[in-house]
């Protein structure tokens, strides 16, 4: 290559440096106002499993319908979905992705727990669980202790139905941040533990919290889970439902045709808006 050549390709190279595509970001879609993570499950659990190596702080949020329709009233709740990795748990959030054109997976908190701790085991990674009712993040501990010999649990506490408080809060933060664990595991419902995660977020030291709410009692033994084709079919809710009538039947009732209204007005809005144009 002559003198001229290798000075006119050194002034191309940034040229060509510059007309490279950015970074894709994981695709995301929108549900009354909150984004939905759509990057797929493996990609989820990659991402997470590889934190505590590229020192990320994740805050994982499973997202439900009820999530969902909590967030339209709860300006709180809305800004921690928005501050933290908020993935579809619900399958009417899936068939919704789908819709707008996305490969959507469920990811769903209850699945998420095991396949973390398995996927973590060659790393050694460390677990704290936070939540549950007494005696249920221990029962949690054991279980996956004796399904996997390896598994690493640095801790587990169970916090009083009451409001804790400052000083309480700031004893079990540098608990939590003296074991120092991969990753923490939080029990408290929907929205309780949003709100816990995006309030702590900043002051764990941990790479990843992740709000999982009713796997604690699936896994700790407390609860049966539905069938899995019940799970893939989005009748998941229907089995709940025959479980505990008297405590769901009217949150599910209220909660489902409000999500419904909202779909329709925002449906009815936009069309509204495309034909004045």
């Amino acid at each position: 290559m002559t003198k001229n050549a290798k000075l006119r390709r050194a002034r191309m190279m940034p040229a060509i440096q510059a007309a490279e595509p950015p970074l894709k970001q994981p695709p995301s879609f929108e549900v009354l106002g909150v984004e939905i993570d759509g990057s797929g499950f493996q990609a989820v659990l990659d991402r997470v499993v590889h934190a505590p190596e590229t020192r990320e702080r994740l805050a994982v949020h499973f997202l439900t319908v009820h999530s969902l329709v909590t967030a339209q009233d709860d300006a709180a709740v809305r800004g921690a979905f928005g501050q933290g990795l908020t993935e579809p748990d619900g399958m009417p959030l899936v068939w919704l992705g789908r819709r707008k054109g996305f490969q959507v997976e469920r990811v769903c908190g209850p699945d998420f727990m095991p396949a973390l701790i398995a996927a973590g085991l060659v790393g050694g990674r460390s677990h704290y669980f936070y939540g549950g009712l007494p005696g249920v993040p221990e029962a949690l501990a054991r279980r996956f202790s004796t399904l996997y010999p390896r598994l690493r649990v640095v801790g587990t506490f169970s916090p009083p139905f009451r409001e804790m408080s400052a000083e309480e809060d700031d004893a079990v933060v540098n608990q939590i941040n003296a074991v120092q664990p991969d990753y923490v595991w939080v029990g408290l419902g929907a929205p309780k533990q949003d709100l816990w995660v995006a309030s702590h977020r900043a002051r764990l030291n941990a790479p990843v919290l992740l709000a999982v709410g009713a796997a604690f009692d699936f896994h700790g033994g407390r609860r049966r889970r539905a069938p899995r084709w019940m799970q893939k079919s989005g009748t998941e809710w229907l089995y709940r439902l025959a479980s505990e009538p008297r405590r769901l039947a009217g949150r599910y009732v209220t909660i489902n045709l409000r999500f419904a209204g909202l779909l329709l007005r925002g449906w009815l809005s936009r069309r509204f808006a495309l034909g004045r144009r």
